[in-house]
């Protein structure tokens, strides 16, 4: 299968949803896709706040659908004093994977890492997902960080930090 990839632009965003909720499928959460496509040109392509790399079927020059994404942002390590990058998510169409596909998206941030002198990248995966972390460990290389645990704050608990503010 011919596919190439490239960076997505405004025009891309409902390809763009297509890709995540496609994503959220996958991942048994359809629901919690709150994205727009409105929400993504404003904070893709206005504000940058993450950027995408697309897969698609074909070539530049005859372009078919979208296959696979990367969305992505960079962080910064009070420890290695350098940025980082943050795979926000990854995903292959089911009927394209096994292509390559995956690994091209990756080798895309690996070449994005070192042109920026990131001194890692890092992403988090569903501990269920067997498949993909076997892809990970096995195929890229890459360690699990099991002394960490992700946190999070959504909604009303954001709000509730103002109780902490200083007048």
């Amino acid at each position: 299968m011919a596919y190439f990839i490239r960076v997505a632009t405004v025009e891309d965003v409902d390809e763009i949803l297509r890709l995540v909720v496609g994503l959220a499928e996958y991942e048994k959460e359809p629901e919690s896709v709150k994205a727009t496509p409105e929400l993504y040109r404003k904070n893709l392509f206005e504000n940058t706040y993450a950027h995408t790399l697309l897969a698609f079927e074909g070539t530049p020059e005859a372009p078919g659908k979208a296959i696979g994404i990367a969305m992505y942002f960079f962080n910064y390590s009070t420890w290695t004093g350098k940025p980082g990058l943050y795979l926000e998510d990854l995903f292959v169409d089911p009927g394209t994977r096994g292509q390559g596909v995956g690994k091209a998206l990756f080798a895309e941030l690996g070449k994005i890492a070192e042109e920026k002198d990131c001194a890692r990248m890092d992403w988090s995966v569903l501990k269920w997902n067997q498949p993909s972390i076997d892809f990970y460990e096995k195929t890229l290389g890459a360690k699990a960080m099991s002394e960490w645990q992700g946190m999070r704050l959504e909604g009303s608990h954001i709000q509730n930090l103002r109780q902490f503010r200083k007048a």
